[in-house]
Order: structure tokens, then sequence, then C-alpha cells
């Protein structure tokens, strides 16, 4: 049963391929994302350039069945594994990041450790309403972690416009 059930998974693929991989991807109709970073383009009034926002990587929407189509595709490695098994990527992690992309430019991008963290929401700005596993709001930037993938993305953010979540409120709210 859980063959049949669509999960994001992240695809490696060969150094700056992740394009070619996610146009491939498209062109057989199977659902990819590759996240775009913005970089430059507002201060220097330069064209912006849109680079891979993870290096040799895709994320794929897929069931277990289809796993061995996506292999096949040129360019691709292999999907990444966590446990001998491909590593399942979080639906809300998927969606942190496309909001990111969407609200952000030059968005820096950093390997690290699973940490449990408090829980915030932006309250204003551009970034408003976003929930995630903030790691550090520091010098205006915000820091959000990224569990599934072991990465943290760092954007500018206001410190005003974060508030402290108490998600036992919330817990407590949903089992009511």
């Amino acid at each position: 049963m859980t063959k049949m059930k669509k999960n994001w998974y992240a695809v490696y693929t060969k150094s700056r391929c992740e394009k070619k991989v996610s146009a491939s991807l498209t062109k057989k109709k199977i659902e990819n994302y590759c996240p775009l970073n913005r970089i430059g383009g507002q201060v220097d009034r330069k064209k912006a350039v849109l680079e891979p926002l993870f290096s040799s990587y895709v994320f794929v929407y897929t069931t277990e069945m289809e796993m061995t189509a996506i292999r096949q595709v040129a360019d691709v490695v292999n999907f990444v594994y966590w446990l001998g098994r491909p590593a399942v990527i979080k639906d809300v992690e998927v969606d942190s990041i496309h909001h990111f992309v969407d609200e952000h430019t030059d968005i820096m991008l950093e390997k690290t450790p699973v940490n449990v963290s408090d829980m915030v929401r932006i309250v204003s700005g551009p970034s408003m309403e976003f929930e995630g596993n903030v790691m550090a709001i520091k010098n205006n930037k915000v820091r959000v972690t990224l569990p599934s993938l072991g990465f943290m993305m760092t954007a500018d953010v206001q410190k005003s416009n974060v508030e402290l979540l108490d998600y036992s409120y919330k817990l407590r709210n949903m089992v009511s």
C-alpha cells in the first residue's frame, strides 16, 4: 500500500545538471521541483542570475514504484538514501523551500546537524505567516532548518517581524 503513496524525495544529479534533469522529468510528466535562488540584481542593477539552491539536488514527488523510471533519466545519479531507503522529504520542508525561494533573494544554504528548536511565525513583512524550525535570529537574518535534508536556509528578515510560538498551546487546541 505504501508503494502507491506519493512522497517527496531528493534525487542526486550530476554536477551542474539540476535544471536539465528537472526539464527531463517535466517532459516525462514527473512532478519535480528544482528550487532556484535569485542572486544579485537589486543593488548593482545587473540582471539577477537564477542558480539551483541545492547543488546536485532535484526534488521529485513520486511513488516507490516510479523510482526506476526516474533513475533512468539522463544525468540522474540516484536517490538520496537514509538508513538504506530513499529519504522521504517532508511536505512542510518542501513548502518551506518554496516559500523562501519565492520571498527572498541571495539565500545562503549550509549543512547542519539536525537539532530540536523552537517554532516561530513571521508576523509581518514578505514572509508573513511562515512557520518553521528557526535556529537563530541574529543580525536581521533568520535561519530555518530543513531536518530531512540536513541543511539550514538563511534569509534577511526584521526581528520585529518574528514572534515565538507557544506550541503547547497550539497542540492543546488541535486535540480539543
